[in-house]
């Protein structure tokens, strides 16, 4: 950790931390390597403006679209997944489809696990910055838009959020996950707020409401859809166990889904893998 700069903690009760962030939620915390007294870190924390309201999209977007190597044969991946989900070392192992169905992904801060996830489904990837208005992603000629996660507030996106609006009014297919999900729902005149208790880790469970089934699945993130903020034409599909917020959700009439978790998560849980193949399935049948 020192030879690295890897700022630590030692001597903290953190049962009695975690029991009370159990009571008041998420709170702001300081760690400095600068010898501040304890009332000093505690104004430094009190100071800061938090995530809410702030936009850091834009600081982790790529700055230029660029098409995702169709040549990847994941052979990185192969290493990481020795031994493990038999179903993804034979996915990653098999050679790479033909890339058939051209889209665009927004990149709010997207995971290059997801790009490999596409890839594998047969998607030719055209990756474009947050800021891409609609007309200019339409410009790709592609069969479906992606969303990605990203960090920070989602209501701090309003650009995204036109471009997204437009793109679902043009009635081109749309999958969305994390963040891309925040902004679905944001799109459709819905709104987001903060959660009391981030959602972080990798068991988080989500159940599909229409047919009962449990996914146990990857989460990281701190907002949610108001599902009482949704207008009629958004169903509400999927929820969360613990506290039962909003995990996924589909348009109606038009080709739009998105799920608030990460179906590309490695090394897992894979439940979710299954919802790249719906995304194309949702493009070629509509």
């Amino acid at each position: 950790m020192v030879q690295n700069r890897i700022p630590g903690i030692q001597g903290v009760d953190t049962r009695a931390l975690t029991k009370k962030l159990r009571v008041h939620g998420v709170m702001k915390g300081l760690i400095s390597t600068e010898g501040v007294s304890g009332d000093e870190a505690v104004e430094r924390a009190r100071l800061w403006h938090g995530i809410e309201g702030m936009d850091y999209v834009r600081e982790v977007t790529h700055k230029e679209s660029f098409l995702w190597d169709e040549q990847d044969e994941q052979s990185a991946n192969l290493r990481l997944i020795q031994g493990g989900d038999a179903t993804e070392a034979r996915l990653l192992r098999d050679p790479l489809p033909p890339a058939d169905i051209p889209i665009v992904a927004y990149d709010f801060g997207i995971k290059y696990n997801i790009l490999r996830r596409l890839r594998q489904r047969g998607f030719r990837v055209r990756v474009v910055p947050s800021g891409t208005p609609a007309e200019h992603a339409l410009k790709f000629d592609p069969a479906g838009i992606f969303l990605s996660n990203g960090p920070g507030d989602p209501a701090a996106l309003g650009y995204a959020v036109r471009a997204v609006g437009e793109l679902i009014a043009r009635g081109i297919p749309v999958f969305g996950i994390c963040l891309g999900h925040q902004i679905v729902g944001l799109a459709m005149g819905g709104k987001t707020f903060k959660l009391k208790f981030g959602h972080r880790g990798g068991n988080q469970p989500v159940q599909h409401l229409e047919t009962g089934r449990v996914e146990i699945t990857s989460q990281n993130h701190g907002f949610a859809v108001d599902p009482a903020s949704l207008p009629g034409e958004m169903i509400v599909d999927r929820i969360n166990l613990n506290d039962q917020t909003v995990e996924g959700m589909r348009h109606r009439s038009k080709p739009v889904f998105c799920v608030q978790y990460h179906p590309e998560a490695s090394p897992g849980p894979h439940d979710s893998t299954p919802l790249f193949d719906e995304f194309r399935q949702l493009i070629e049948h509509g």
